[in-house]
Protein backbone atom coordinates (compact mmCIF):
# COMPACT_ATOMS: atom_id res chain seq x y z
CA UNK A 1 0.00 0.00 0.00
CA UNK A 2 1.22 3.28 -0.75
CA UNK A 3 0.84 6.08 2.27
CA UNK A 4 0.69 9.25 0.58
CA UNK A 5 0.97 12.36 2.91
CA UNK A 6 -0.48 16.20 2.52
CA UNK A 7 2.67 17.15 1.15
CA UNK A 8 3.15 14.52 -1.57
CA UNK A 9 -0.71 15.31 -2.63
CA UNK A 10 0.18 19.24 -2.72
CA UNK A 11 2.97 18.16 -5.52
CA UNK A 12 1.30 15.60 -6.91
CA UNK A 13 -2.12 18.15 -7.36
CA UNK A 14 -2.31 21.39 -8.89
CA UNK A 15 -5.34 22.92 -8.76
CA UNK A 16 -5.65 22.27 -12.44
CA UNK A 17 -5.94 18.93 -13.03
CA UNK A 18 -7.99 18.92 -9.40
CA UNK A 19 -10.68 20.90 -11.34
CA UNK A 20 -10.43 18.46 -13.93
CA UNK A 21 -10.95 15.79 -11.72
CA UNK A 22 -13.75 16.94 -10.55
CA UNK A 23 -15.16 17.72 -13.91
CA UNK A 24 -14.71 14.04 -14.73
CA UNK A 25 -16.47 13.20 -11.35
CA UNK A 26 -19.28 15.51 -11.68
CA UNK A 27 -20.16 14.07 -15.28
CA UNK A 28 -19.73 10.60 -14.35
CA UNK A 29 -22.43 10.62 -12.19
CA UNK A 30 -25.26 11.74 -14.21
CA UNK A 31 -24.06 9.53 -17.11
CA UNK A 32 -24.02 6.33 -14.85
CA UNK A 33 -20.41 5.98 -14.73
CA UNK A 34 -20.21 6.20 -10.67
CA UNK A 35 -22.10 4.84 -7.93
CA UNK A 36 -22.36 7.15 -5.13
CA UNK A 37 -24.39 5.99 -1.51
CA UNK A 38 -25.35 8.84 0.60
CA UNK A 39 -23.00 9.57 3.08
CA UNK A 40 -23.39 8.35 6.88
CA UNK A 41 -22.73 11.27 9.47
CA UNK A 42 -21.82 10.10 12.68
CA UNK A 43 -21.79 13.05 15.06
CA UNK A 44 -19.63 13.79 18.43
CA UNK A 45 -22.51 16.51 20.16
CA UNK A 46 -19.96 17.30 23.01
CA UNK A 47 -17.30 18.45 20.50
CA UNK A 48 -20.12 20.33 18.23
CA UNK A 49 -18.13 17.77 15.41
CA UNK A 50 -18.95 15.42 12.75
CA UNK A 51 -17.30 12.16 11.40
CA UNK A 52 -18.67 11.14 8.02
CA UNK A 53 -18.01 8.20 6.07
CA UNK A 54 -18.06 8.56 2.06
CA UNK A 55 -17.62 5.65 -0.02
CA UNK A 56 -18.16 5.72 -4.32
CA UNK A 57 -16.57 4.30 -7.62
CA UNK A 58 -15.94 6.56 -10.76
CA UNK A 59 -15.62 4.37 -13.55
CA UNK A 60 -12.16 2.49 -12.69
CA UNK A 61 -11.63 4.57 -9.37
CA UNK A 62 -12.85 3.19 -6.23
CA UNK A 63 -12.25 3.94 -2.72
CA UNK A 64 -13.47 5.95 0.37
CA UNK A 65 -12.59 8.97 2.78
CA UNK A 66 -13.32 9.13 6.17
CA UNK A 67 -13.49 12.70 6.95
CA UNK A 68 -14.03 14.56 10.64
CA UNK A 69 -15.50 18.15 10.89
CA UNK A 70 -14.60 19.72 14.42
CA UNK A 71 -15.17 23.36 14.72
CA UNK A 72 -13.98 23.20 17.96
CA UNK A 73 -10.56 22.51 16.82
CA UNK A 74 -10.10 26.33 15.67
CA UNK A 75 -9.87 27.75 18.97
CA UNK A 76 -7.02 24.94 19.86
CA UNK A 77 -4.80 25.95 17.07
CA UNK A 78 -5.91 22.39 15.20
CA UNK A 79 -7.20 22.19 11.72
CA UNK A 80 -11.29 21.85 11.80
CA UNK A 81 -11.19 19.37 9.23
CA UNK A 82 -9.02 15.73 9.69
CA UNK A 83 -9.10 12.72 7.40
CA UNK A 84 -7.97 9.68 5.57
CA UNK A 85 -8.71 8.21 1.81
CA UNK A 86 -8.56 4.92 0.90
CA UNK A 87 -8.16 3.62 -2.48
CA UNK A 88 -9.13 0.09 -3.95
CA UNK A 89 -8.38 -1.95 -6.60
CA UNK A 90 -11.77 -2.40 -8.55
CA UNK A 91 -9.92 -5.58 -10.30
CA UNK A 92 -9.19 -7.81 -6.48
CA UNK A 93 -10.38 -5.50 -4.40
CA UNK A 94 -7.08 -4.84 -2.81
CA UNK A 95 -6.39 -1.75 -0.67
CA UNK A 96 -3.83 -0.04 -3.08
CA UNK A 97 -3.23 3.80 -1.17
CA UNK A 98 -4.26 5.69 2.02
CA UNK A 99 -3.81 9.55 1.36
CA UNK A 100 -4.40 12.49 3.54
CA UNK A 101 -7.62 13.69 3.40
CA UNK A 102 -7.25 17.05 5.37
CA UNK A 103 -5.75 19.10 2.75
CA UNK A 104 -7.26 16.64 -0.46
CA UNK A 105 -11.23 17.70 1.21
CA UNK A 106 -9.95 21.15 0.84
CA UNK A 107 -8.31 21.24 -2.76
CA UNK A 108 -11.76 18.51 -4.19
CA UNK A 109 -14.56 21.09 -2.23
CA UNK A 110 -12.27 24.20 -3.93
CA UNK A 111 -11.79 22.75 -7.50
CA UNK A 112 -15.24 21.57 -7.69
CA UNK A 113 -16.28 25.57 -7.20
CA UNK A 114 -13.64 26.18 -9.96
CA UNK A 115 -15.61 23.27 -12.07
CA UNK A 116 -18.88 24.94 -11.56
CA UNK A 117 -17.27 28.44 -12.02
CA UNK A 118 -15.79 27.37 -15.74
CA UNK A 119 -19.14 25.80 -16.23
CA UNK A 120 -21.72 28.79 -15.26
CA UNK A 121 -19.31 31.77 -14.74
CA UNK A 122 -19.59 35.03 -17.36
CA UNK A 123 -15.98 34.19 -19.13
CA UNK A 124 -14.97 38.08 -18.75
CA UNK A 125 -15.01 37.61 -14.63
CA UNK A 126 -12.68 40.21 -13.06
CA UNK A 127 -13.67 40.56 -9.56
CA UNK A 128 -14.11 37.74 -7.07
CA UNK A 129 -15.45 38.03 -3.31
CA UNK A 130 -14.64 34.99 -0.84
CA UNK A 131 -16.45 34.87 2.90
CA UNK A 132 -14.10 33.20 5.07
CA UNK A 133 -10.72 33.17 6.14
CA UNK A 134 -10.29 29.24 6.82
CA UNK A 135 -8.28 26.55 4.77
CA UNK A 136 -11.46 26.17 2.74
CA UNK A 137 -10.60 30.42 1.68
CA UNK A 138 -7.15 29.35 1.10
CA UNK A 139 -7.88 26.94 -1.86
CA UNK A 140 -10.75 28.61 -3.14
CA UNK A 141 -8.61 31.39 -3.84
CA UNK A 142 -6.27 29.28 -6.30
CA UNK A 143 -9.58 28.11 -7.61
CA UNK A 144 -10.94 30.73 -8.39
CA UNK A 145 -7.63 32.52 -9.72
CA UNK A 146 -7.29 29.05 -11.88
CA UNK A 147 -10.99 29.43 -13.66
CA UNK A 148 -11.19 32.82 -14.30
CA UNK A 149 -8.73 35.42 -14.97
CA UNK A 150 -9.50 37.40 -11.66
CA UNK A 151 -7.71 40.19 -11.28
CA UNK A 152 -8.98 41.75 -7.65
CA UNK A 153 -10.13 39.61 -4.70
CA UNK A 154 -12.32 40.54 -1.73
CA UNK A 155 -12.46 38.97 1.58
CA UNK A 156 -14.41 39.38 4.26
CA UNK A 157 -14.63 37.29 7.66
CA UNK A 158 -15.58 37.84 11.10
CA UNK A 159 -12.24 37.46 12.25
CA UNK A 160 -10.31 40.09 10.63
CA UNK A 161 -7.18 38.91 11.95
CA UNK A 162 -7.43 35.38 10.07
CA UNK A 163 -8.19 37.93 7.00
CA UNK A 164 -4.63 39.55 7.08
CA UNK A 165 -2.72 36.28 7.95
CA UNK A 166 -4.71 34.83 5.00
CA UNK A 167 -3.67 37.85 1.98
CA UNK A 168 0.11 37.67 3.48
CA UNK A 169 -0.07 33.93 3.04
CA UNK A 170 -1.66 33.58 -0.16
CA UNK A 171 -0.55 37.05 -2.20
CA UNK A 172 2.03 35.95 -3.51
CA UNK A 173 0.33 32.77 -5.04
CA UNK A 174 -2.06 34.52 -7.05
CA UNK A 175 -1.67 37.21 -9.21
CA UNK A 176 -4.80 39.13 -8.10
CA UNK A 177 -5.04 42.04 -5.67
CA UNK A 178 -6.38 40.65 -2.06
CA UNK A 179 -8.13 42.97 -0.17
CA UNK A 180 -9.71 43.60 3.05
CA UNK A 181 -13.20 43.87 3.00
CA UNK A 182 -15.04 45.63 6.25
CA UNK A 183 -18.39 43.67 5.30
CA UNK A 184 -19.86 41.04 3.75
CA UNK A 185 -22.01 44.05 1.61
CA UNK A 186 -18.49 45.68 0.48
CA UNK A 187 -17.35 41.87 -0.66
CA UNK A 188 -19.91 41.13 -3.05
CA UNK A 189 -21.61 44.02 -4.66
CA UNK A 190 -18.82 44.71 -7.46
CA UNK A 191 -18.10 40.99 -7.85
CA UNK A 192 -18.55 38.66 -10.47
CA UNK A 193 -17.47 35.15 -8.81
CA UNK A 194 -18.63 34.72 -4.66
CA UNK A 195 -17.73 32.13 -2.64
CA UNK A 196 -19.13 31.44 0.61
CA UNK A 197 -17.09 29.02 2.76
CA UNK A 198 -18.27 29.84 6.28
CA UNK A 199 -19.58 27.28 8.40
CA UNK A 200 -22.33 29.82 9.72
CA UNK A 201 -25.99 28.61 10.43
CA UNK A 202 -27.50 31.75 9.75
CA UNK A 203 -27.03 33.39 5.86
CA UNK A 204 -23.66 35.70 5.60
CA UNK A 205 -24.54 36.54 2.24
CA UNK A 206 -27.12 39.14 1.59
CA UNK A 207 -28.53 38.67 -2.40
CA UNK A 208 -30.01 42.23 -2.58
CA UNK A 209 -26.29 42.72 -3.19
CA UNK A 210 -25.23 40.57 -6.02
CA UNK A 211 -24.55 42.36 -9.50
CA UNK A 212 -26.48 41.04 -12.40
CA UNK A 213 -24.27 38.26 -13.94
CA UNK A 214 -22.95 37.32 -10.89
CA UNK A 215 -21.70 34.12 -10.03
CA UNK A 216 -22.18 32.16 -6.34
CA UNK A 217 -20.71 29.32 -4.84
CA UNK A 218 -22.15 28.21 -1.64
CA UNK A 219 -19.33 25.61 -0.31
CA UNK A 220 -19.42 25.97 3.60
CA UNK A 221 -22.37 24.52 4.77
CA UNK A 222 -23.31 20.58 4.94
CA UNK A 223 -26.09 19.89 6.98
CA UNK A 224 -29.82 20.81 7.08
CA UNK A 225 -28.99 23.18 10.00
CA UNK A 226 -27.07 25.28 8.22
CA UNK A 227 -27.58 28.32 5.77
CA UNK A 228 -24.64 30.17 4.58
CA UNK A 229 -26.79 31.43 1.86
CA UNK A 230 -29.79 33.11 1.66
CA UNK A 231 -33.20 32.94 0.52
CA UNK A 232 -32.98 36.26 -1.49
CA UNK A 233 -29.99 34.99 -3.42
CA UNK A 234 -31.85 31.66 -4.28
CA UNK A 235 -34.78 33.28 -5.07
CA UNK A 236 -32.40 35.91 -7.70
CA UNK A 237 -31.36 32.75 -9.36
CA UNK A 238 -34.63 30.80 -9.66
CA UNK A 239 -32.95 27.91 -9.87
CA UNK A 240 -29.54 25.90 -8.46
CA UNK A 241 -26.85 24.26 -9.86
CA UNK A 242 -25.89 21.01 -7.45
CA UNK A 243 -23.30 18.69 -6.92
CA UNK A 244 -25.95 15.33 -5.90
CA UNK A 245 -29.92 16.09 -5.78
CA UNK A 246 -30.26 13.45 -3.24
CA UNK A 247 -27.10 14.68 -1.20
CA UNK A 248 -28.78 18.52 -1.22
CA UNK A 249 -31.97 16.64 -0.03
CA UNK A 250 -30.48 15.39 2.68
CA UNK A 251 -27.82 17.84 3.41
CA UNK A 252 -28.45 21.23 2.13
CA UNK A 253 -30.27 23.61 4.70
CA UNK A 254 -30.50 26.73 2.12
CA UNK A 255 -32.05 24.65 -0.34
CA UNK A 256 -34.41 22.69 1.50
CA UNK A 257 -35.72 25.59 3.19
CA UNK A 258 -36.24 27.66 0.62
CA UNK A 259 -37.87 24.82 -1.11
CA UNK A 260 -40.18 24.44 2.15
CA UNK A 261 -41.05 27.96 1.63
CA UNK A 262 -41.84 27.73 -1.73
CA UNK A 263 -39.71 29.73 -3.24
CA UNK A 264 -38.34 27.07 -5.79
CA UNK A 265 -39.01 22.98 -6.71
CA UNK A 266 -36.90 20.13 -6.55
CA UNK A 267 -37.40 20.23 -10.02
CA UNK A 268 -35.26 23.53 -10.08
CA UNK A 269 -32.13 21.71 -9.37
CA UNK A 270 -29.72 20.76 -11.77
CA UNK A 271 -26.73 18.74 -11.49
CA UNK A 272 -23.72 20.38 -12.41
CA UNK A 273 -22.61 16.93 -14.18
CA UNK A 274 -25.26 17.53 -16.89
CA UNK A 275 -23.39 20.80 -17.85
CA UNK A 276 -19.83 18.97 -17.41
CA UNK A 277 -21.12 16.29 -19.68
CA UNK A 278 -22.90 18.74 -22.28
CA UNK A 279 -26.38 17.58 -21.39
CA UNK A 280 -27.55 21.20 -20.22
CA UNK A 281 -26.39 24.75 -21.32
CA UNK A 282 -25.51 26.15 -17.62
CA UNK A 283 -25.91 30.40 -18.19
CA UNK A 284 -28.49 31.10 -20.66
CA UNK A 285 -27.71 35.20 -20.35
CA UNK A 286 -25.00 37.72 -18.98
CA UNK A 287 -27.25 39.16 -16.69
CA UNK A 288 -28.08 36.06 -15.03
CA UNK A 289 -27.23 35.36 -11.48
CA UNK A 290 -26.13 31.85 -11.25
CA UNK A 291 -26.07 29.52 -7.66
CA UNK A 292 -23.89 26.22 -7.35
CA UNK A 293 -24.64 24.74 -4.06
CA UNK A 294 -22.00 21.58 -2.64
CA UNK A 295 -22.50 19.79 0.13
CA UNK A 296 -19.38 17.70 -1.23
CA UNK A 297 -19.65 14.14 -2.15
CA UNK A 298 -17.82 11.02 -2.08
CA UNK A 299 -17.38 11.00 -6.61
CA UNK A 300 -15.36 14.01 -5.17
CA UNK A 301 -13.05 12.51 -3.43
CA UNK A 302 -12.01 9.26 -5.74
CA UNK A 303 -11.57 11.17 -8.52
CA UNK A 304 -9.38 14.04 -6.63
CA UNK A 305 -7.49 10.62 -4.90
CA UNK A 306 -7.38 8.24 -7.76
CA UNK A 307 -5.68 11.40 -9.97
CA UNK A 308 -3.42 12.04 -7.00
CA UNK A 309 -2.18 8.38 -6.91
CA UNK A 310 -1.41 7.95 -10.82
CA UNK A 311 0.34 11.05 -10.52
CA UNK A 312 2.36 10.17 -6.99
CA UNK A 313 3.60 6.68 -9.03
CA UNK A 314 4.83 8.78 -11.64
CA UNK A 315 6.74 10.95 -9.58
CA UNK A 316 7.97 8.49 -7.59
CA UNK A 317 6.28 9.78 -4.09
CA UNK A 318 4.96 8.18 -0.66
CA UNK A 319 6.01 5.56 1.11
CA UNK A 320 4.98 2.04 0.14
CA UNK A 321 4.19 -0.14 2.93
CA UNK A 322 3.32 -4.39 3.81
CA UNK A 323 -0.09 -4.61 5.71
Amino acid sequence: MLILSASDIRRALPMRAAIDSQKRAYAALVTGEAHLPVRTPVPVPDQNGVTLFMPARVGSELGAKIVSVFPNNVANGLPMIHGVVVMVDTMTGQPTALMDATYLTALRTAAGAGAATELLARPDSRAAAILGSGTLARTHLLAMCEARPIERVHIYSRNSQNVTKLIDEMKSQVGATLVAAPTPVAAVKDADVICAVTTSKTPVLDGHHLKPGAHVNGLGSFTLDMQEIDVETIRRAGRAFVDSIPAIMAESGELVATMDAGIIAESDLIEIGNVAAGRHPGRTAADEITFFKSVGIAVQDVSAGGEVLRRAKEMGLGAEIAL
